[in-house]
């Protein structure tokens, strides 16, 4: 967008869609969307905003908006991390996950564009989907942005979410069956005759919410009482440090760790071998995830396995069928216990 000559407003001259949505008020996705009509600014702003164009001769660019409409052969991949800010992309789960979906774009011609983002707004993805650079957007977990997700997949259609699929959600969720996972893995801890349970984490994002609601409900069947969390950073620089103050607190009162995640599973073994203590003998411990580096420790992992490289071809499937005018539905893939030695 650009302008003439500058009129009101001190000789202010607005130049861009960001000039007119500073000026405004509102974000630069609100600016578009109030210029191109569309129903979900409200009318007061629409009002405010068409003022604001025609007092200072604030005009669409045709040629960009042209563009705009045209396919651009780019994908956003955005990694989400308002609960965390210390992790990092190259957690291994993040780094599987993002593989196959490069995989399977490139494959189909297409290019990716990789965020990793700390929200400080709430319109961090508007600005994202309205940029004018990509086609379609996945993003890979919801942290705590489910709001904004959900707000955006109101009017934004080529938006594929990896995460926990909720009733009456409106954005298009891919995602494990994260409460039978959680379920499943104290299930097997239980029948091996364990009865101090713990989950190793942060049950902040809401896949992780549902994997330890799981837990608990087998806890609960079997009558053994409340599952404790023993919060852990995500991001492995603290995860460590975290977990050995919790062990050292504990002190042999617990006789299982269900992980959050295989990566958090591995840095417990680590550290529970620091200690001196015995997997699966005092304590055992499950993972979630079943990623390659499962096979790997010592003791091999107990974990939970969810598909990744299918869930990621489905993400992909969804994506196209969106950017081509359907609504693909969630989907909930099933999980399943794969049982090795440390637990």
């Amino acid at each position: 967008m650009k302008t003439g000559n500058p009129r009101a407003g001190g000789g202010r001259t607005i130049r861009t869609l960001d000039d007119l949505a500073k000026m405004a008020g509102v974000s630069a996705g609100t600016v578009s969307r109030a210029l191109a009509g569309k129903s979900v600014v409200n009318a007061k702003t629409r009002e405010k905003i068409e003022a604001l164009a025609r007092e200072h001769n604030f005009r669409p660019n045709q040629m960009a908006s042209k563009l705009r409409t045209q396919r651009t052969g780019v994908v956003g991949v955005v990694v989400p991390l308002g609960h965390d800010r210390t992790q990092h992309i190259s957690d291994p789960f993040f780094m599987a996950l993002l593989g196959y979906l490069a995989d399977g774009l490139t494959e189909a011609g297409y290019d990716l564009m990789l965020s990793r983002v700390v929200p400080d707004d709430d319109d961090w993805l508007e600005r994202i989907v309205d940029s004018g650079m990509l086609d379609g957007v996945l993003v890979i977990g919801q942290s705590n942005q489910v709001a904004t997700i959900e707000r955006v997949a109101a009017w934004c259609r080529p938006l594929v979410v990896w995460g926990h699929h909720a009733d009456g959600q409106r954005q298009c969720v891919i995602g494990s069956d994260n409460r039978t996972g959680g379920r499943l893995a104290a299930d097997h801890l239980i029948a091996s005759g364990r009865r101090r349970l713990a989950f190793m984490g942060d049950i902040a994002p809401p896949e992780i919410a549902e994997r330890y609601r799981g837990a608990c409900e087998a806890a609960q069947a079997a009558g053994i009482g409340e599952i404790a969390v023993l919060k852990t950073h995500l991001a492995a620089d603290g995860m460590e440090e975290d977990i050995a103050a919790h062990i050292e607190r504990l002190d042999g009162s617990i006789d299982a760790i269900i992980a959050h995640s295989d990566l958090t599973a591995m840095a417990t073994l680590r550290v529970l071998a620091d200690h001196d203590v015995a997997v699966p003998e005092r304590i055992a411990v499950v993972g979630f995830d079943d990623l390659p580096l499962a096979t790997q420790t010592v003791p091999r992992l107990t974990t939970v396995r969810q598909d990744i490289r299918h869930g990621a071809r489905l993400m992909i499937d969804a994506l196209f069928a969106r950017m081509g005018g359907e609504d693909d539905p969630s989907v909930v893939l099933p999980v399943e216990l794969v049982v090795r030695d440390s637990a």
